[in-house]
């Protein structure tokens, strides 16, 4: 009974701990606003451009994009049964990060373009792991090795694309680069909004099946699991995940290596769970973003760098863990 409850408790703890990062969000900003304010802001009943229009979009992009990045590095922990098999890790993020470079290279950089390339560059760098990692069956091991090795060629060939390119596309790509919340708004985020949504769903009515390939691949297919189909929806959701949050924040690093691997500890579960991964990304990316607004105020650092700061800490730690128990 202890063991089934304790799930539950971190859950509800997570998401009051995201309702307080989120009226934090609400408050913070050049001029400190109450939460009485705030509400009342929320309500209608006091109007607030400031609070609905300029802080809202941000609190809820950090919140949503968080648990989409979440959700995403859970489900390719979950595929290579393996810590480090996090999109950041094996060249997603890269690749998506090369696609909207080629839009805004290549053309003339909107946001749909951005979106579209985004996610066929991290389709496109997924693929090339997944097949040059694929020999004589599946190996998660495999995989994230490959898929170290493919993000440093990806990530050299994007620095190649950015010295080439012209001054004024460079800044936007460099910029775009470091990964950042600042100056989101609504129009920026209802359509990547729906996409995690629709893309949340779909993998949720799969949670069941998601933990049966940790009982080893013979013994999913007895249970009657199609590994095939699901490694791929598996890789799907995840690779749409990132490449949204990408293609409208940029790549924002280590939240989805984290965020899984927090919720596990967490939580007590022998594998990787959505929901308490995509709570932890949450609470990472809006406890970032607040840090990023206030490191240095009044000017906002980009999300992306405390983000790299924290999880590069975390990624040691992490790697000095794992070398120990090999």
């Amino acid at each position: 009974m202890r063991a089934e409850r304790r799930p539950l408790l971190v859950c509800a703890a997570l998401g009051v701990l995201i309702v307080a990062l989120g009226v934090t969000g609400l408050c913070y900003g050049a001029s400190w606003s109450t939460p009485a304010e705030v509400f009342s802001a929320l309500a209608g009943t006091d109007p607030s451009v400031v609070i609905t229009e300029w802080r809202l979009p941000r609190v809820a992009a950090g919140l949503v994009f968080g648990a989409a990045l979440g959700v995403s590095g859970a489900l390719f922990q979950n595929l290579t049964r393996n810590p480090l098999g996090s999109p950041d890790v094996i060249g997603l993020d890269s690749g998506a990060y090369t696609g909207a470079l080629f839009a805004l290279y290549a053309l003339t950089g909107t946001a749909a373009q951005l979106a579209a390339f985004s996610v066929l560059g991290g389709l496109l760098a997924t693929l090339a792991v997944y097949l040059l990692s694929f020999d004589r069956g599946f190996s998660g091991l495999r995989l994230v090795v490959i898929g170290i090795a493919v993000n440093a060629m990806v990530t050299a060939f994007n620095s190649w694309i950015v010295l080439r390119a012209d001054t004024d596309t460079a800044i936007a790509a460099v910029g775009w680069s470091a990964g950042s919340l600042n100056g989101v708004d609504w129009a920026d985020l209802r359509i990547p909004f729906w996409i995690i949504a629709l893309l949340l769903a779909v993998i949720s009515l799969r949670t069941r099946a998601l933990h049966q390939p940790l009982l080893g691949d013979a013994l999913a297919i007895t249970t009657g699991v199609g590994l095939g189909r699901l490694r791929l929806l598996m890789v799907l959701v995840g690779v749409g995940c990132t490449a949204t949050v990408t293609a409208v924040a940029g790549p924002i690093a280590f939240i989805a290596l984290a965020a899984p691997q927090i919720g596990r500890r967490l939580t007590g579960s022998p594998g990787t769970p959505l929901l308490p991964a995509a709570l932890a990304g949450a609470v990472l990316l809006q406890g970032a973003d607040l840090l990023a607004q206030a490191l240095l105020a009044p000017e906002a650092l980009p999300v992306g760098v405390v983000s790299t700061a924290v999880g590069g800490c975390y990624l040691i730690w992490l790697l000095t863990k794992e070398v120990r128990r090999a």
